[in-house]
């Protein structure tokens, strides 16, 4: 099998790819197994085990379904769920939702091969910096386990630890998935837009800082640094002396959980406050800093004394560049100013858009949108509504985001869901407002205009100046014949593909043919040992050919061309 899939050639893939299967088939999700376009034969069983399997799931809908694979298959696909439930450009809607409700709750492990991980990675015994060290855990992940400690110091603190040996099974699924997208592209060229490839790429970049807990906490450091002076916000307190790559630990923060209303209004906090102090605290993030909480649901949030926020779980963040910030304030300045043709230019200017592209349609669609929000007002627009019907838009013209833009959006209707609960009131379009508008100030400030000029001059001075070298470097590619042209063939794998299940299949027969004749001639010879009363090679040529005859009917019978 490993063959066929290009896999690395160990025991640890073999068993992991059969596991994926089994699950895959146990739901029931063997219509998945089709954009593989591996021979037949070799998925035949599976195909059979998964009918068996999956009329027990024939209740459940094919999403549910598929979120429930991806919790059993653990991690990686956990995460890989969550990251494609931000990308409607790449999963039908109904998909994303579900998707959106995947669940890193798994059984917890015994505290001692944790125990042992913290001590092998600050290089000490666990007494030696931890006074206690509660063995129930707070909370339990299929990545790392959090537990309450207290330092000889009387500090109340949380140990969060990685689980031993998850590097190791994330890596191999890694490489697994790698090669999955990679055969889908090469086999199937109408999946190749959504570029498979890149969102392994990008899963792998999303899980290794993930699993990585230093990272973690430097970012959460990083946060602390630029609200140092927000007396709305508290970060927690990072020891990094008692943090490496595989244990993180942090100060104890106890609060009333942001959903729970009651609470808070019982504690005399002001629910509409802290909605308004929450948006403010993320759009500072996504607009003045350019890196963003990328899982900001109610869990990750506590209310403090004063209605202090408390953000918790760095894990997932998204990263903007001035560049694509730029880009996102010119593209929601277009969309509230109702400008189509803006809209388009800007995707276009972006490289966004496929060439295949029916521009004068996507105009007519992006108006037909725009004029559903014309009589309006901003502070009566559903933020998550209009984002939706907006990617539906993008999805259906195989335009694609960048995935921070992607995390961006699904975070912005995070936060406005729970500023909802908190104040029926809530938009988040106006809390948005004062940011765009001193946006659109500091661009048309001379300090501003003058640093893009320059940026622009440099970029012309750098053009020019390796513009001599280049075209001599052209020049002197025609003068000695080396330069070339190359072009690809597009749309021949599939028939390149046929073409050669075709010349398999006549192979196939051709042996099958032989082997029949030559059995033939070898029972009337009646010579040589017997089996069954017949010539045992002519018993076992027919037997052999029997099995290939079966094997090509399977594989003709399911690809459906008879």
């Amino acid at each position: 099998m490993l063959n066929v899939f290009g896999f690395n050639r160990n025991l640890r893939n073999l068993k992991r790819t059969r596991t994926i299967f089994a699950v895959l088939a146990k739901y029931g999700l063997n219509h998945l197994f089709d954009a593989l376009h591996v021979s037949d034969y070799l998925l035949a069983a599976k195909v059979m085990l998964g009918r068996r399997r999956g009329q027990e799931m024939e209740r459940l809908s094919m999403q549910v379904r598929l979120r429930l694979a991806m919790e059993e298959l653990g991690p990686t696909f956990i995460k890989l769920g969550q990251l494609l439930s931000t990308r409607p450009d790449l999963i039908p809607a109904d998909y994303a939702e579900e998707l959106g409700k995947l669940q890193d709750q798994v059984t917890p492990i015994p505290f001692a091969p944790l125990g042992a991980q913290i001590e092998s990675a600050l290089q000490q015994p666990l007494n030696v910096f931890y006074a206690f060290i509660d063995e129930t855990p707070l909370a339990a992940g299929s990545i790392a386990q959090v537990h309450r400690a207290r330092l000889h110091s009387g500090e109340a603190v949380v140990i969060k630890v990685r689980r031993p040996d998850i590097e190791g099974i994330i890596e191999t699924d890694l490489d697994i998935l790698a090669s999955l997208a990679a055969m889908i592209e090469k086999h199937d060229p109408t999946l190749a837009h959504y570029e498979l490839s890149g969102v392994v790429r990008e899963l792998r970049r999303v899980l290794r800082n993930e699993i990585n807990l230093t990272h973690e906490g430097q970012i959460i450091k990083r946060f602390a640094t630029y609200f140092a002076k927000d007396r709305t916000v508290r970060l927690p307190q990072v020891y990094a002396e008692l943090t490496a790559e595989t244990v993180l630990t942090l100060e104890y923060i106890d609060g009333i959980k942001v959903s729970d209303r009651a609470a808070l209004i019982e504690k005399g906090h002001k629910p509409e406050e802290i909605a308004h102090n929450g948006a403010v605290f993320f759009l500072k993030q996504v607009l003045d800093f350019g890196i963003f909480h990328g899982d900001p649901h109610p869990g990750n949030f506590f209310i403090l004394e004063d209605g202090i926020i408390c953000m918790l779980d760095f894990g997932m963040v998204g990263h903007l560049s001035e560049d694509v910030r730029d880009y996102l304030v010119d593209l929601l300045l277009a969309v509230l100013g109702r400008d189509p043709d803006r809209i388009v230019s800007l995707l276009s200017c972006s490289g966004d858009l496929p060439d295949e592209v029916n521009l004068p349609n996507l105009r007519h669609d992006l108006a037909f949108f725009i004029d559903n929000y014309y009589d309006i007002p901003l502070h009566e627009i559903n933020t998550g509504r209009l984002l939706d019907e907006f990617f539906g838009i993008l999805s259906l013209y195989r335009i694609r985001f960048s995935p921070d833009l992607m995390l961006l959006a699904k975070a912005l209707v995070t936060i406005e869901g729970i500023g909802r609960k908190l104040d029926p009131d809530f938009n988040m379009i106006v809390h948005l407002k004062p940011f765009m508008e001193k946006i659109v100030r500091e661009k048309a400030s001379p300090s501003y205009l003058g640093k893009e000029a320059s940026r622009v001059l440099v970029s012309f001075a750098t053009l020019f100046k390796n513009l001599p070298r280049d075209l001599q470097a052209f020049i002197n590619r025609l003068n000695h014949n080396r330069f070339k042209i190359d072009l690809e063939h597009r749309g021949l794998d599939r028939l390149i593909n046929d073409l050669d299940r075709s010349s398999n299949r006549i192979s196939f027969s051709m042996l099958i043919a032989a082997l029949i004749i030559g059995s033939s001639l070898i029972m009337q010879t009646e010579k040589g040992p017997l089996l069954f009363g017949f010539p045992a090679l002519g018993f076992i040529g027919y037997s052999i050919a029997g099995f290939l005859g079966l094997w090509l009917a399977i594989a003709i019978l399911r690809s459906g061309r008879l």
